[in-house]
C-alpha cells in the first residue's frame, strides 16, 4: 500500500490499464493513508469510499479499451462542486448538513473519463481568500510545518497530493486558487485558460474569471489529469471542443523555451524578498541551459482596481445569502458581496476596458517572449492563525485579497499559468514559480513547466508525512 502510495499518478493509471493494479487496489491504499494522516492536516473532511467502490467495480466490468484515460484513477473534488449523493457544503454553515441530488458538470465529465470520486476537499468559505479555513470543518494545516497555512481556496486539495492521499486533484481558480495553494505546499496547480475545461453554469452565463483545473505532485500528473477533464460540454457555452491535442504529450515532449521574461513582482509590489530571491535563482538556472531569460513584464498597473472591481461584481450574485444568512457568512465575504452591491455602472465599465487593455499589452508581450516567470505568492507559508496577508515588505494592505494582485493580474489576461516548487526558504517551507503563456497556450506551457521542473530538480519532492 505505501508503494502505491508513493508511485507517480502517471505510472498508477499505466497498472490500471495493464491489470497490474485495480482501482479498489487505489481505494483501499488511500483509506489507509487519509487513516494515517488526515487527522494532522485536515485536507479531505468529507469522505465517499463506498460511493467510490461502486464506482470503481462499474470501471472493472468495462473491457479496458472503454475505462476513460484516468481508467479509474481516484480524485479528490473541491468542496465548492457538488458530487451526486454527498455532503456538499462551500465550506458554508449555511450548507453544512446539504447533500447535493447531483453532480457538477466537471464531475460527471471527469467520472466519463474513468476518474473515481473518494473525497471532498477542504476549502475557505465559497472560495473566499486564500487561506482554507471555514467553520464546518476548520483549518486545513501545511504539511511541511502545521503551523502554518496550506493557502487556498484549493488548500484541502493541495495537501492531499503534498501527503499522498491523493495523486492528482481537482481545483478551481478566480484569484490563484489552484496556484496559491500548490505554491505553499510544494506541489503543482494550473489555471487553464476560460473554456479548457466545462464546468456547471449558474449565475453568470459568460464568466471567464474562475475556472476549474487540475492539481497533482508534478507536471506529468498534473498534464494527465488536465487531459480527463479538457473538451466540449453543450451545458457550458463557453466550453471548448478538444483539438486532439494529448496535454501529457506536450508536457513529455522535450520542448524547450527559447527566450522567457522573469519578474519579480510583475510591477505589482510588494514582495517578499526571499521569495524574490528564489524565483530570480531559479531563471538563473535557466540561463545556465541557454535559455535566453531577460527581467521583464508586461504594464499590468491597473490590475488592483480592475480585479478589485470584477471579484466584487462576481460576489454580488450572493445577494440573496446576504439577505437570508447575513449572520453565518464570514466577515470577508460579506464586504466583497456588499462592495459588489455599491458599484456602478460606470465602475464596471471601466474596469472591463481595463481588462481589455491587460489582455492586448499581454498578447503583444508574448510576440517577444515564449513564457513569463514570476513568483506565484509574495510571501511563504504563514502563520494558521493570521486570516490572511495584512502586510509585506513594509506595505500594509486594505483587504483579505489585496495580497493576491499578482496572480489575480494574469487571471484577468486569460492566460494560462502553472505553479510548480522553485525552492525552499531558510526555514525550509516552499515557495512556488509562477509560469505563464500565452491564451490557450497550455501546451507549451506544460511543455516548459516540465522542462523548468527538471532543471530545478524538484519534481520529486512529494509526498511527505506531515511536520510540526
Amino acid at each position: 500500500m505505501t508503494d502505491l502510495i508513493r508511485m507517480t499518478a502517471t505510472a498508477i493509471v499505466e497498472g490500471l490499464r495493464s491489470g497490474d493494479i485495480t482501482p479498489l487496489d487505489c481505494l483501499d491504499a488511500l483509506e489507509r493513508r487519509v487513516a494515517g494522516v488526515d487527522g494532522k492536516v485536515n485536507a479531505l473532511p468529507t469522505l465517499c469510499f463506498d460511493r467510490a467502490r461502486t464506482q470503481a467495480r462499474q470501471i472493472m466490468a468495462k473491457p479496458p479499451s472503454e475505462r476513460g484515460l484516468l481508467a479509474g484513477l481516484p480524485v479528490p473534488i473541491k468542496d465548492l462542486a457538488d458530487v451526486a449523493g454527498v455532503r456538499s457544503t462551500q465550506g458554508s454553515p449555511i450548507f453544512k448538513d446539504r447533500i447535493a441530488n447531483t453532480s457538477d458538470l466537471l464531475v460527471t465529465h471527469l467520472e466519463g473519463n474513468g476518474g473515481v470520486i473518494y473525497a471532498m476537499s477542504n476549502t475557505p468559505e465559497f472560495g473566499a481568500g486564500a487561506h482554507t479555513f471555514n467553520e464546518v470543518f476548520g483549518a486545513t494545516l501545511n504539511p511541511w510545518n502545521t503551523r502554518m497555512s496550506a493557502s487556498g481556496s484549493s488548500g484541502g486539495a493541495a495537501v492531499a497530493l503534498a501527503t499522498g492521499m491523493a495523486w492528482a486533484a481537482h481545483g478551481s481558480d478566480l484569484g490563484g486558487s489552484l496556484r496559491n495553494p500548490a505554491s505553499f505546499c510544494g506541489v503543482a496547480g494550473m489555471r487553464p485558460s476560460p473554456g479548457r475545461v466545462a464546468a456547471s453554469v449558474f449565475s453568470k452565463i459568460d464568466s471567464t474569471l474562475g475556472v476549474e483545473g487540475p492539481m497533482a505532485r508534478n507536471v506529468e500528473d498534473l498534464a494527465l489529469l488536465f487531459d480527463a477533464m479538457v473538451g466540449e460540454e453543450p451545458a457550458d457555452p463557453l466550453s471548448l471542443p478538444s483539438d486532439g491535442t494529448s496535454y501529457l504529450k506536450a508536457a513529455r515532449s522535450g520542448w524547450k523555451p527559447k527566450r522567457v521574461a522573469v519578474s519579480r513582482d510583475l510591477g505589482l509590489p510588494p514582495v517578499d524578498p526571499a521569495v524574490a530571491e528564489l524565483v530570480l535563482a531559479a531563471a538563473a538556472k535557466l540561463e545556465a541551459e541557454g535559455v535566453i531569460v531577460e527581467e521583464a513584464h508586461p504594464d499590468l498597473k491597473e490590475t488592483r482596481e480592475c480585479a478589485q472591481t470584477l471579484r466584487a461584481l462576481a460576489y454580488s450574485n450572493m445577494r440573496p445569502l446576504l439577505d437570508q444568512h447575513r449572520g453565518l457568512l464570514k466577515p470577508e465575504v460579506v464586504w466583497n458581496i456588499e462592495k459588489g452591491l455599491s458599484l456602478t455602472g460606470a465602475e464596471i465599465a471601466r474596469a472591463e476596458a481595463q481588462r481589455g487593455d491587460m489582455f492586448r499589452r499581454m498578447r503583444k508581450f508574448f510576440e517577444t517572449y515564449d513564457l513569463l516567470l514570476c513568483p506565484t505568492t509574495i510571501v511563504p507559508p504563514f502563520p494558521v492563525e493570521q486570516r490572511y496577508v495584512a502586510e509585506c515588505n513594509g506595505v500594509t494592505f486594505e483587504s483579505y485579497v489585496d495580497w493576491l494582485m499578482i496572480v489575480h493580474a494574469i487571471t484577468l489576461t486569460c492566460s494560462p499559468a502553472i505553479s510548480i516548487p522553485c525552492g525552499f526558504t531558510s526555514n525550509h517551507l516552499p515557495v512556488g514559480l509562477q509560469v505563464v503563456a500565452p491564451g490557450r497556450g497550455e501546451a507549451k506551457l506544460l511543455a516548459g513547466a516540465r522542462f523548468i521542473e527538471q532543471v530545478l530538480g524538484l519534481g520529486a519532492i512529494t509526498p511527505i508525512d506531515p511536520r510540526s
